[in-house]
């Protein structure tokens, strides 16, 4: 049997079971296999989850069910690697972590996410932002993401250092008590009336771990608002974003749907229209803003984002290419 708080690591060839106790409740069940199967591929990960050989209480559930208080998770016999081969945070990537915090406390840390950074390792990722975390002080050992961001996505990311605030401010987020504000730059001209996008999203999860989301009836209801900041001709528009439901991929398929993908995004986007965005090759993605009350009822947090260079890049390119425009006509 193993630990009833953290857990025994895998071994090769044998079936194993988690009881979950206070420092795993409330977790994601990818999350607590992420960590407890380290080196694992994502890809792994999701697949024993899809194909029903990680149990919890003996019933098949899906990744992002949340582990309760005395659960049962059954985990299949896996080879993973050795802890000799696990990669280790560089100097430049603890560095670049660390110029990245936008605030600390007992609770929780949260981060300026570097564009580019996986939040977890796996499909191909050696070390992600987590695992990198936790091995950069004695103190985010326990370390845990209240929240995910794309790879490609740059921005406020919060995660958690003890399972109280986990279980809180996973109520805020399911309650949409939380503001989230993201900047986005889009392909072609967002017109002023469209403010609000309502639109219900359907995942599908492929073996391979990849996820790909789509518009549809069957679909979770999602709701993202919008508006306008700048316009670069007819060529860009760069958005406010808030999201009032958090789907994956939410923001990026919303702007899909409208004929406006987001700028640098080659799973959603328009080839036809990025040709004409010559010099843009980056995600322009970027979580700007975070607010929450913590405790519920009590004082607000609130936080803020710079652009990454990149997106910074791209929005200088785009005012220089519009006043171009401009002063020859």
């Amino acid at each position: 049997m193993l630990g009833n708080q953290t857990g025994a690591r895998v071994e090769a060839g044998q079936v194993k079971y988690l009881d979950v106790g206070e420092r795993t409740a409330g977790q994601r069940l990818d999350n607590l296999l992420l960590r407890e199967l380290k080196g694992c591929p994502k890809s792994m990960i999701y697949r024993i989850i899809l194909k029903g050989e990680v149990r919890i209480n003996g019933k098949r559930s899906k990744p992002e069910t949340r582990l309760q208080l005395g659960d049962k998770v059954r985990i299949p016999p896996l080879r993973l690697p050795d802890k000799a081969q696990q990669a280790n945070p560089g100097k430049h990537l603890a560095a670049l972590l660390e110029a990245s915090i936008l605030s600390e406390n007992e609770e929780f840390l949260v981060l300026n996410k570097p564009a580019g950074l996986a939040v977890h390792g796996g499909s191909g990722v050696r070390l992600g932002l987590i695992e990198a975390l936790r091995q950069m002080r004695t103190e985010w050992q326990d370390l845990e993401l209240v929240h995910r961001l794309d790879r490609d996505t740059s921005g406020c990311l919060v995660l958690s250092k003890n399972t109280i605030f986990l279980r809180e401010i996973n109520k805020i987020l399911k309650n949409n008590s939380a503001i989230k504000i993201y900047s986005a730059l889009v392909q072609g001209y967002w017109p002023d009336t469209l403010q609000l996008i309502d639109a219900p999203l359907a995942k599908n999860q492929l073996e391979s771990g990849e996820r790909m989301v789509k518009v549809s009836a069957e679909g979770k209801k999602s709701l993202t608002r919008f508006r306008v900041v700048e316009r670069f001709g007819r060529q860009a528009t760069l958005l406010e974003v808030r999201l009032e439901t958090g789907r994956t991929h939410q923001i990026r398929v919303h702007c899909q749907f409208a004929g406006h993908p987001i700028v640098g995004d080659t799973k959603y986007g328009n080839r036809e229209l990025a040709a004409a965005l010559q010099g843009i090759k980056k995600l322009c993605l970027h979580a700007s803003r975070l607010e929450f009350n913590y405790p519920p009822g009590g004082p607000r947090h609130e936080f803020f984002a710079a652009l990454n260079q990149d997106f910074e890049e791209a929005l200088k390119l785009l005012r220089s290419k519009t006043k171009s425009v401009n002063n020859r006509s």
